[in-house]
């Protein structure tokens, strides 16, 4: 139910957005819903935006924000990065589709096996499918047909585990473990051990609230899943960025496989997945190998030439290990200060996440588990996101905030304002 308060953020900002409401309703005629991702749908309708520079975006109505969402962790660059852009344009102008092998897929595997200790990689055209991927790997590999997950995991369009197991999931048989919880998650390996093919898990619930699993937590959830012969899959889409070879490696586990996309692929569509020789050489189709078993991995822009130029600058001269390194811990100094500033204001709001990613969460304390995040006061939350918007800071309706490269101190300053004058508003 709509309150009066609810009534007239939404009401502000309709009017102060007649272009952004005009494009969506026109878009409604082809488009179920005015878009083709669910994630952007907020009440009364999505911002539709025209451009964006760094660490700005523009609207169709003339407003400027602050982006602070970061396409969801996959803007890290911000927009328009030029050493991008200028060496995806040289590419795309010696060949587009290719229908074969090209050099820049063999540079950026090497760089991926160099920068996350992958002994093989392989690539799709997202994270979605490269955890779908890493899945079979695991399954074909096992002989099982068992695969964990957690409550509040996401994987992707397929995967998805918010509240429990979506309807529209790929038809495996999901095992549904607690997160955060080492006694109930290894009780239920032991339960299913003997046809447990894989354990899948986000070092951080991402789109469940930027929720950081504890590393004992991790650390004895691998060690149950080995010893139950079970494949050990780290989704590393969101949590990559973090330190300098991803964020699992900070909790002190290296997994048998890890899974990619985001920011890796430059803002262009990429996933990737990897690790251990043993199960990636299943994909081994050279004819020298002579393999009794292989597992066919089809997809036509698996290796397309603009990810792959645009991911091997990325990793090379963008985003280093030493600039993850320092952007790990300016997000982490950021989430202090946004802390800081809900503990003033007396609201009930606070913030978890780790590193570069967090979430404000319309709770007096931060969630442990999803269990927690689904308890939030939906219209607080609400409230937050529209103050913000109004003062010119782009956020997810869900309160999620990724830092990117290009926001600078004075831009981080501003947002803190926003944040304070939006609770002051809000507690009036």
């Amino acid at each position: 139910m709509t309150t009066s308060r609810l009534a007239k953020a939404h009401g502000n900002f309709a009017d102060r957005n007649p272009e952004s409401r005009r494009h969506y309703e026109a878009a409604r005629a082809h488009l179920p819903g005015g878009h083709t991702r669910t994630v952007l749908t907020h009440a009364p309708f999505p911002l539709v935006f025209a451009s964006g520079q760094g660490s700005f975006l523009h609207d169709v109505d003339g407003h400027t924000y602050i982006d602070m969402l970061g396409d969801y962790t996959a803007g890290l660059l911000g927009h328009s990065e030029h050493r991008v852009i200028d060496a995806v344009t040289t590419a795309l102008k010696t060949n587009t589709s290719v229908g074969g092998i090209h050099p820049a897929e063999a540079r950026l595997a090497k760089l991926m096996c160099e920068r996350f200790a992958l002994d093989r990689v392989r690539f799709t055209n997202s994270g979605s499918e490269a955890n779908l991927m890493a899945i079979t790997t695991a399954t074909q590999a096992t002989e099982r047909n068992k695969i964990m997950v957690f409550h509040g995991g996401y994987h992707g369009g397929l995967l998805y585990f918010a509240s429990g197991a979506a309807p529209w999931n790929a038809p495996y048989d999901f095992v549904i473990a607690p997160y955060n919880d080492a006694p109930g998650t290894s009780a239920l390996i032991a339960e299913h051990a003997g046809a447990l093919a894989a354990v899948v898990m986000e070092p951080m619930l991402g789109s469940g609230g930027c929720v950081p699993a504890d590393a004992e937590f991790v650390q004895q959830v691998f060690a149950d899943a080995r010893g139950a012969g079970a494949v050990t899959i780290a989704d590393e889409v969101m949590t990559s960025r973090h330190g300098a070879r991803g964020m699992f490696a900070l909790l002190g586990v290296q997994p048998d496989i890890a899974t990619y996309g985001k920011y890796l692929g430059g803002g262009f569509s990429f996933g990737a997945f990897g690790g251990r020789a043993e199960l990636l050489d299943q994909f081994d189709t050279s004819p020298e190998t002579h393999r009794s078993k292989v597992v066919a991995h089809a997809g036509t822009f698996n290796n397309n030439m603009s990810s792959m130029t645009a991911g091997c600058v990325v990793l090379s001269d963008v985003y280093t290990s030493e600039v993850a390194i320092a952007h790990t811990a300016r997000g982490d100094d950021f989430r202090e200060s946004v802390a800081a500033v809900l503990a003033q204001s007396g609201l009930p709001v606070s913030v978890s996440g780790f590193g570069s990613m967090m979430s404000l969460h319309a709770l007096a304390s931060p969630p442990r588990t999803a269990v927690d995040v689904a308890l939030r006061d939906n219209e607080l939350q609400e409230l937050l996101f529209f103050g913000l918007l109004e003062r010119g800071v782009y956020t997810a309706a869900r309160g999620m905030m990724n830092l990117s490269l290009p926001l600078g101190d004075d831009q981080l300053s501003a947002v803190l304002d926003a944040l304070t004058d939006t609770l002051m508003r809000v507690k009036d």
